[in-house]
């Protein structure tokens, strides 16, 4: 086969993956934070809890809990779910 007739292949564009967890927030205060996420995914509805409750196993892709503790710092990486 010519190198004229050879195809010609593009690579593949990937798009910009979505950001599924914040570490860098940890230990910033809890409304910080949230503007943070805010800023980063609008749709994310953001949810402070303290750190030792109870919370359900299921997965939400639009929600991040912030856990905090007394002083409403964040004590857990945030992560979307």
């Amino acid at each position: 086969m010519a190198e004229a007739d050879t195809p010609v292949v593009e690579p593949q564009q990937t798009l910009p993956s979505r950001k599924t967890n914040w570490p860098e927030l940890m230990g910033m205060k809890a409304e910080d934070a949230e503007k943070k996420i805010k800023e980063e995914m609008p749709t994310a509805t953001v949810h402070v809890i303290p750190h030792d409750s109870f919370v359900t196993m299921d997965f939400r892709s639009t929600r991040v809990r912030l856990f905090v503790d007394s002083s409403q710092n964040v004590v857990k990486e945030p992560r979307i779910g």
